[in-house]
């Protein structure tokens, strides 16, 4: 069971190693590589935590794939912070939606963050697949594969805004304000039923955040395809906060029932 705990670290030196060469095409700042690292670090530690708690006895070929995922997303974090800051290019921070596309250094960096991202999101339809093929599904995967997807979300909402607008970030939180959420209501935190619609959208909402990401599109088509995705997010996440809320008036009202049925009647007056 310890060497399984270590496996997913090699991961995170894989990640380091991308990092370094990543470093030789684009200029990353050290803001960049340690959050790029940090991602890493991060992911990998909680994920140890949970393959310690569950005890398991071997990684699997499936969270292999989910961890290669994971590892691309720690890359497209730092090329993203790298972005922002203006590192991989000029400054776009100010520029108008409607201004032309940057070429040059600034292409070339935008065209290896797709591709790094396009893996990712192609990844994400393998792990799944794998697991199932292997019978080797488990809570602790899905709840990995869950998080590597919205994190990586987030990263693409913080590269697209940029080019829509802040509030593309609003794709991004609304994974983290659902957990939030939980935490401040109880009736949030009840088991959702398995929803393949979830999968859908994630992977829509990412292929069209990469879109934007990519610059092919003209300015206003990139703010509606971006407004789409918040929809289609808005849509996924309201029906399950829905469900959540008919479970529990449900729940009320049947302890209200079973109050109801043991308390003894007053006694009658004659």
């Amino acid at each position: 069971m310890e060497k399984v705990q270590w496996i997913p670290w090699w991961w995170v030196a894989a990640g380091g190693v991308g990092l370094v060469a990543i470093g030789v095409v684009v200029p990353l700042s050290p803001t960049a590589v340690t959050l790029g690292l940090a991602y890493l670090v991060v992911s990998t530690l909680l994920l140890t935590v949970g393959l310690r708690r569950r005890r398991a006895q071997r990684f699997g070929a499936a969270n292999a794939v989910t961890a290669t995922r994971s590892m691309l997303v720690g890359l497209v974090t730092a090329l993203t912070i790298a972005a922002v800051e203006g590192a991989a290019g000029p400054a776009l921070l100010e520029a108008p939606l409607d201004a032309p596309a940057a070429s040059g250094g600034a292409v070339g960096s935008t065209v290896l963050f797709v591709t790094l991202v396009a893996c990712a999101l192609a990844l994400d339809g393998v792990d799944g697949y794998v697991a199932r093929r292997t019978a080797s599904e488990s809570e602790l995967g899905a709840r990995f594969d869950m998080e590597v997807d919205a994190f990586l979300l987030l990263v693409l909402c913080i590269y697209d805004v940029r080019y829509v607008g802040w509030w593309v970030l609003a794709i991004g939180l609304m994974r983290y304000a659902f957990v939030v959420a939980g935490g401040l209501l109880p009736w949030m935190r009840h088991t959702l039923p398995p929803r393949y619609w979830r999968k859908v959208v994630t992977a829509v909402c990412g292929i069209a955040l990469t879109v934007v990401a990519a610059q092919v599109l003209a300015p206003p088509a990139n703010v509606a395809v971006a407004l789409a995705a918040l929809l289609l997010m808005l849509e996924s996440f309201g029906r399950d906060v829905a469900w959540l809320v008919r479970l529990n008036l449900s729940a009320r009202a049947l302890v209200s029932l079973e109050k109801a049925s043991t308390t003894s009647p007053p006694p009658e007056s004659r």
